[in-house]
């Protein structure tokens, strides 16, 4: 594979709907040409649940107050908040591979990099997309993508110090009894500080750029401000 560049943006915290305009914006630009290389968008939500395609028409239980936004990535219901990695990849997959399951299988392979970084075990589990810990019985990332014209949106979502709790108001990415867990849950107590965070965020990159066979031309901080 001929190796790309990847521009990295670390946004922070960014409220939903805001990032979805963000990067519907930057797939837009990279399907018509105005944007000629790829963009990892990586980022928080305020609290959010949202549902995807697989869950259209199903009765979701009382959100508490939580917004809850239908989009068009791929799945079933999800959760987000505070201390989970979001990533957004806007990748040409028409310049990696045009093959919606090989890619999906390298944002495993991206998120299974990144976690052994950390010190934790990660695996696929048979049947399902997304990276489980502790022999494929805790979901710890979830996946959602969605492609058009070869252009990917939506991405990832890697639980570091999430509250886990919000998780039991919704049968996450439609799994009945599928328990959910964290870094900082499986590296133990004593590992809530923001370094947990930035550690986490530096073996994404690298996991990413393993993965894909990209290189980061850019790194960027900061939320959109347009």
């Amino acid at each position: 594979m001929t190796e790309r560049s990847l521009e990295v943006i670390e946004a922070g915290s960014v409220p939903y709907n805001m990032a979805l305009a963000w990067q519907r914006d930057l797939a837009r630009a990279r399907i018509e040409g105005r944007l000629d290389h790829d963009v990892l968008l990586l980022l928080e939500h305020p609290p959010v649940i949202t549902v995807g395609r697989s869950a259209r028409g199903t009765q979701l239980p009382a959100a508490n107050g939580i917004e809850v936004v239908e989009v068009e990535r791929g799945g079933d219901v999800t959760y987000h908040g505070p201390g989970q990695l979001v990533g957004y990849p806007i990748l040409d997959l028409s310049q990696h591979r045009a093959d919606v399951h090989w890619y999906l299988r390298a944002i495993e392979q991206a998120l299974i990099v990144a976690l052994a970084d950390q010190g934790i075990p990660a695996e696929r589990r048979a049947g399902y997309t997304g990276v489980w810990t502790g022999g494929g019985k805790r979901k710890i990332a979830s996946i959602g993508v969605h492609v058009k014209r070869w252009v990917t949106s939506h991405g990832f979502a890697l639980n570091v110090t999430t509250d886990l709790s919000p998780f039991e108001m919704i049968v996450p990415c439609g799994i009945p009894g599928v328990e959910m867990t964290s870094i900082q849950r499986e590296r133990g107590p004593g590992t809530g500080d923001g370094s947990l965070w930035e550690q986490a965020v530096e073996a994404m990159v690298r996991g990413f750029e393993q993965a894909f066979g990209v290189s980061v031309r850019d790194r960027a901080l900061g939320a959109r401000t347009t």
